[in-house]
């Protein structure tokens, strides 16, 4: 995953680390097959002074506007919230077609996550030591992809009910559910520029429900139909356990290679979702239409998603489970622009100040923020000793320079 850095001239290699200490690989040496991501190697020395020297290079309430890394977390935002976007429309389309299989619908995505990434984890690791991954760490990745899938689940279900506007409106409640996790559990504190952006991203959240309310977009003479109560239930329950599922692949992403926590994530989650899909879509599953268009939708769907899990993880580290939410808010704006075309849907003359609303909140978001923004995680430790040196970290800023990759 991480690519070689040519400024070293050497391959990156795991080196034992103390018992305890959070590494892959904690108990062996092993030779590599090429760029890993590394734990538990010997720069902490330097790290004590470098982490403040770094902080230190620009200065100002404006400091990490003037850094790369604050235009890639911004281009990275919009490119998932798009992504986003783009299967949620997918999902309607399928249901256009009569086809609605929530849990069969995502199967395939975490069956190519399994091939991409567990594959490389095993060769990365080989059969033995992966084995004691599975054994030592599995129930973290259970509970992970647990909260993936029922995520996944009941928010394709919830197209079944209601409409893809109204969906999409009910998401933002997986802000709320993150700020309270990472505040409780990861001892995140906020500070008051970033509540402010939170609120304002909100705020255009509000403008585009009114611009809605006011054009009849909300209500259930979409294409979803049915009980529209329920689907924003649906909706939200699976806002909630998205909320949860990335405060925690955040955590686990600080501390472990990227590649192992996706591979896990389509590993675990290919297993419940398969028996979810055996139980609750086999009805669904006969009734659906099956034609060449549906065969598509689904091959959109999957590709798009799995890009999308892809480089949710790097979003994670250079920036935050908190403001990778409040970037999917533009994805409200992105699916009428999509719907503009695919849908016959209009463009109110308030979805644009919405828009630029919400790209106002994420700038007011990092006010305040130093050089490395949030990429440095308060339960990593001071010096992120205790996290991992892959794409996007505090640490590999410290061990390399001035290098996202």
């Amino acid at each position: 995953m991480d690519g070689h850095d040519g400024k070293s001239g050497a391959t990156e290699h795991y080196t034992p680390a103390p018992a305890g200490k959070d590494s892959p690989n904690s108990t062996e040496v092993r030779p590599v097959h090429g760029a890993p991501e590394v734990t538990g190697i010997n720069e902490d020395a330097a790290a004590v002074t470098t982490i403040e020297e770094v902080e230190a290079s620009k200065k100002g309430w404006f400091a990490y506007f003037k850094t790369r890394d604050f235009y890639i977390v911004l281009l990275l935002g919009q490119v998932l919230a798009l992504s986003v976007t783009s299967t949620n429309t997918f999902s309607s389309l399928l249901v256009a077609q009569n086809t609605s299989i929530p849990a069969f619908q995502t199967f395939f995505v975490y069956v190519l996550l399994n091939i991409i990434y567990t594959s490389f984890t095993l060769y990365r690791y080989g059969f033995k030591r992966y084995g004691r991954l599975l054994l030592k760490d599995g129930w973290k990745y259970i509970i992970l992809s647990f909260l993936d899938v029922q995520g996944n689940y009941f928010t394709v279900l919830a197209y079944r009910y209601t409409t893809i506007l109204s969906a999409q409106l009910i998401n933002f409640f997986a802000i709320v559910t993150v700020v309270i996790v990472s505040f409780a559990f990861l001892h995140v504190r906020y500070h008051i520029t970033q509540v402010a952006g939170i609120l304002i991203c909100i705020g255009g959240v509000g403008i585009l429900i009114g611009s809605d309310h006011i054009t009849g977009a909300t209500s259930s003479d979409g294409i979803s139909k049915g009980n529209q109560v329920k689907g924003d239930l649906f909706a939200l329950l699976g806002a909630a356990c998205y909320g949860g599922s990335n405060v925690v692949e955040e955590f686990l992403v600080s501390k472990r290679p990227l590649y192992e926590v996706v591979g896990q994530i389509g590993f675990w989650g290919m297993i419940w979702n398969g028996a979810q899909a055996g139980i609750f879509d086999k009805k669904q599953f006969q009734t659906a239409t099956w034609n060449a268009k549906v065969g598509g939708y689904l091959t959109g769907y999957t590709l798009i998603l799995t890009m999308f899990y892809s480089l949710t993880p790097i979003m994670f580290r250079l920036a935050s489970a908190a403001f990778f939410n409040i970037s999917l808010l533009t994805g409200n704006f992105w699916g009428v622009c999509i719907g503009v075309k695919v849908f016959g849907l209009h463009i109110h003359w308030m979805y644009p100040i919405a828009f630029v609303c919400i790209i106002g909140g994420l700038l007011v978001y990092f006010v305040g923020k130093k050089v490395l923004g949030e990429a440095t995680k308060p339960w990593l430790g001071k010096n992120q000793e205790r996290g991992v040196t892959g794409v996007g970290t505090a640490r590999r800023r410290v061990v390399r320079g001035d290098t996202v990759v």
